[in-house]
C-alpha cells in the first residue's frame, strides 16, 4: 500500500500516523515545497521533485510506503497524480490530511471562505504575469489573494516579502498588504499595513507569504488585521 501523509505545518504526527510508519518498509520525506518546522524523530529519505514525479507506484504492490508531504498531501499537483496513478492501477493507497498554509493564514483575521485563487511567485518572475492577474481577477469578486513566495528549502533560498512586493508594484499595485513569515511556527511573523512599509519590515528566515486583501472587508477582519500592524 502507499500512504500519502501529510506532515501539517508543524510536523507534529499522530498516533495513528506513527503506527503506520512502522509498517512500512520505505519512508520517503519530499523536501521542495515547504520547509519542514521542526524534526521528524524517525528515519526517512529525503527525495526532490523529479523523484516523486517520476516514481512508480507500482513499488507499493509488493510493500507499505509512505511519502511524508509537508503541510497537506494535495497542496501540489504532483500529489495528486500519484493517488491518480494509484486508483488507476488498482493499488491501495491512504491518504492522511492535514494543515496547510491555505488554511493556516486565517490567524491574520481574513475570513477564509473569502480567499480567492491562490497565485505563486517564482524566483525568476521578470516576465511572469498570471500572479498579478490572478490579483486583478480576485479583486473584482471582492475575493482576498494569497501569494505564496517561492522557495528553493534545499538551497536554503527563499524569495522574501520585499521582493514579493516589489513584483506587484512594478505592475502598479498600491495598497494594504499583510506579509507573513513561518506561520504555523512558534516565532511566526505577521505585519499588515501599506505596501511600502512592510516591505521595510524584519521578518526574519522563510518561508514567507504575502495576502492582498479585499477592499471589502468585514470589521471584524479590519480589527484583527490591526493588530498586526
Amino acid at each position: 500500500m502507499l500512504y500519502l501523509i501529510g506532515t501539517g505545518i508543524r510536523s507534529n504526527l499522530s498516533l495513528e500516523v506513527l503506527e503506520i510508519l512502522k509498517k512500512c518498509s520505505k519512508i520517503y520525506l519530499e523536501n521542495y515545497t515547504s520547509v519542514l518546522q521542526g524534526n521528524l524523530d524517525i528515519g526517512v529519505e529525503k527525495v526532490e521533485r523529479d523523484f516523486v514525479e517520476s516514481y512508480d507506484v507500482s513499488n507499493a504492490l509488493k510493500e507499505n510506503i509512505a511519502l511524508l508531504i509537508i503541510g497537506d498531501v494535495f497542496s501540489a499537483t504532483t500529489h495528486i497524480a500519484l493517488f491518480n496513478d494509484c486508483k488507476e492501477k488498482n493499488i491501495k493507497v491512504k491518504v492522511i490530511n492535514n494543515s496547510s498554509i491555505l488554511t493556516a493564514v486565517g490567524i491574520t483575521g481574513l475570513e477564509l471562505y473569502k480567499f480567492g485563487k491562490t497565485a505563486s511567485i517564482p524566483f525568476n518572475n521578470k516576465n511572469i504575469e498570471t500572479p498579478f492577474k490572478i490579483l486583478e481577477d480576485n479583486k473584482k469578486i471582492n475575493a482576498h489573494t494569497l501569494f505564496l513566495l517561492d522557495l528553493d528549502p534545499l538551497k536554503d533560498k527563499f524569495l522574501n516579502i520585499r521582493e514579493g512586493i516589489e513584483y506587484l508594484e512594478k505592475r502598479g499595485f498600491k495598497g494594504k498588504v499583510v506579509g507573513c513569515a513561518r506561520v504555523g511556527s512558534d516565532d511566526f511573523v505577521i505585519k499588515y499595513g501599506d505596501s511600502d512599509k512592510v516591505k521595510e519590515e524584519n521578518f526574519g528566515e522563510g518561508p514567507y507569504c504575502i495576502i492582498a486583501p479585499s477592499d471589502n472587508l468585514h470589521f471584524m477582519e479590519e480589527e484583527v488585521l490591526r493588530k498586526w500592524k
